[in-house]
């Protein structure tokens, strides 16, 4: 199988490279300037040369607070870049499968959201996710959205390598306590798209395949929590540990804790889905 993805310095686009090679899965990384989300034009012909059987489109603004300021460019790349994409899957008769995120909800639920729960997003990375869902659902119905949540990885910036980072200079690292997600390793993801490009050619009559789908490790933690997991593993293997002291998502935002790390905006875990209950279904 040969899949095209869009983005070669993101999470997922690099786990997929990996995770690739491991399974014999020829993975074709298009990014700039021969493919940019920026200039659409460019992505019909970069996906045509690249020749391949499923498109997945991972690359995206992911800059959550830079975003709020630079709402016309988180929107080109987001949303009419993600339509953009999947115009060219359609008009080459291919499959899609486009990440998506929990910020597409506005995080305010007593309990995890499912794929049908309302959706609302509060800031500007949020709205042009949910854009893009829309676009790529108008472009194509051969699509599977899939949304994720709280990525790290080896690759690229995330949390985990922040915590690290931080933790070689500073004791104590303030940490957000009251918001709850689920973090998701990209390489797990990369396992499961996959699994989900193998039976969307596979199963192309199948609807069931096609849709929304949430996506994220299995149960859910804090921020803090989090921190606290990430400076467990490295002082098992003698890395940099630092102190966690949970705070207020209030405190983050007025800027009253110097050294957190956080979401701008609260999130919320998701449900095990009833058509995809974590990755036992995607993975039959």
């Amino acid at each position: 199988m040969r899949i095209a993805v869009t983005g070669t310095k993101g999470q997922v686009a690099q786990a997929l490279q990996e995770r690739g090679r491991d399974r014999g899965v020829e993975v074709v990384a298009l990014g700039r300037p021969d493919l940019d989300l920026m200039a659409p034009a460019t992505v019909a012909p970069a996906l045509r040369a690249a020749n391949a059987e499923v498109v997945v489109n991972a690359a995206a603004y992911t800059a959550v607070d830079k975003a709020e300021s630079e709402p016309e460019v988180v929107d080109a790349v987001n949303a009419r870049g993600a339509g953009a994409v999947a115009a060219a899957a359609s008009a080459l008769g291919l499959p899609l499968v486009h990440l998506s995120t929990d910020y597409v909800f506005a995080g305010d639920l007593d309990r995890p959201y499912r794929e049908d729960d309302p959706t609302g997003p509060r800031g500007a990375y949020g709205r042009s996710k949910l854009a893009g869902e829309a676009a790529v659902a108008a472009a194509t119905p051969d699509h599977a959205i899939l949304r994720t949540a709280w990525v790290y990885s080896p690759f690229g910036a995330n949390f985990v390598k922040s915590m690290l980072r931080l933790a070689a200079t500073r004791d104590a690292i303030g940490v957000v306590a009251d918001q709850h997600g689920s973090p998701t390793s990209a390489l797990d993801i990369a396992d499961a798209v996959l699994q989900v490009c193998t039976n969307l050619r596979a199963r192309p009559e199948d609807a069931t395949l096609r849709g929304i789908f949430h996506m994220a490790g299995a149960g859910y933690t804090t921020w803090a929590r989090f921190a606290e997991a990430v400076f467990e593993v490295s002082a098992a293997q003698q890395g940099p540990v630092a102190r966690v002291e949970p705070i207020p998502t209030s405190a983050y935002l007025s800027g009253e804790a110097p050294g957190q790390l956080a979401a701008r905006f609260r999130e919320a875990a998701f449900a095990p889905s009833s058509r995809f209950a974590g990755l036992a279904r995607i993975n039959r």
